[in-house]
């Protein structure tokens, strides 16, 4: 895989490279968060990136996290990354895609709240009747509106690994009860404020991921990205149609071109056609103007 900027950062430590964001040390408590145009489904990152997509992610997740202070800090920071990178040429290069937080300690688990049926927890409840071992109403469609949000956890597996949804009795037994239910809430609140929001600008979020970090002192952060097209299912509403899994402004439109191909969801990932490229590029782009205009 490619080191994205790593060349044009060489004061820089590398420190991660995860499926999309590459981390960056600044000092003991910074670091410098880059988002790449490098798009994974199924836990699988693709060799193709999506032009745009990195700074599409910074910005919407800047936008939200100025909308969500007030609820759970989160870890941006002030600091110009011009501060940090001084050379011209990378600093062109990063254009929005870069941004200087704060460095916290991450839970190991992921902070999903769905508030449609949809994806796993549509397979999940076809056979069970429940997601993630939350009851729900029988009867339910696909792309249904849930009585209300849920929250519906799941490990943090390593690059290449995918993800395992699990209840939240198991995020009890990971992190604590008494962290296990700020996390829960916060999540909660996050996502019924933030969905409101997208409808009224004619998006409906199904479903989105957080992900949490602790300072030295306890106390909870909201990290990485926030309710963008790659955490997020985001559905036009004028479309919107319970039945059937709705058109999507998030990478549900790689995943849906995906399942046509015989491929096992392994690495390495297929290549993707141009059209699709394209599309993907342009979808991820209206949901960014949809949201902020």
């Amino acid at each position: 895989m490619p080191a994205l900027y790593q060349s044009n950062l060489p004061h820089l430590e590398l420190i991660a490279r995860g499926k999309v964001r590459d981390l960056y040390r600044i000092d003991d408590d910074h670091l410098l968060v880059v988002a790449s145009d490098r798009l994974s489904a199924f836990d699988v990152v693709l060799p193709d990136p999506i032009p745009g997509k990195g700074e599409v992610l910074a910005r919407l997740s800047r936008f939200w996290f100025g909308r969500t202070a007030d609820i759970i800090p989160n870890h941006l920071t002030d600091i110009p990354v011009s501060a940090v990178v001084t050379d011209p040429q990378a600093l062109a290069e990063l254009g929005d895609r870069a941004m200087v937080v704060r460095r916290f300690k991450p839970l190991p688990v992921e902070a999903i709240v769905r508030g449609y049926l949809i994806g796993s927890g549509w397979k999940d409840y076809q056979t069970t009747g429940s997601v993630c071992g939350i009851a729900l109403p029988p009867g339910l469609r696909q792309a249904d509106r849930l009585p209300e949000p849920i929250f519906t956890p799941s490990t943090k597996a390593e690059l290449g690994a995918h993800d395992e949804n699990v209840d939240f009795a198991h995020t009890v037994d990971l992190i604590g009860r008494e962290l296990a239910e700020r996390v829960r809430d916060a999540s909660l609140a996050i996502y019924t404020r933030c969905a409101a929001y997208a409808l009224e600008r004619g998006l409906i979020i199904a479903d989105t991921k957080f992900e949490f970090g602790l300072d030295d002192d306890g106390r909870l952060y909201l990290i990485d990205e926030a309710l963008t097209p790659d955490s997020s299912r985001f559905w036009p509403a004028d479309d919107y149609q319970p039945g059937m899994s709705p058109p999507s402004f998030d990478k549900q439109f790689v995943r849906d071109y995906l399942e046509t191909l015989d491929w096992d969801k392994t690495a390495p990932g297929p290549a993707l056609p141009p059209e699709i490229i394209e599309r993907t590029a342009a979808k991820y782009r209206e949901a960014e103007e949809r949201l902020t205009a």
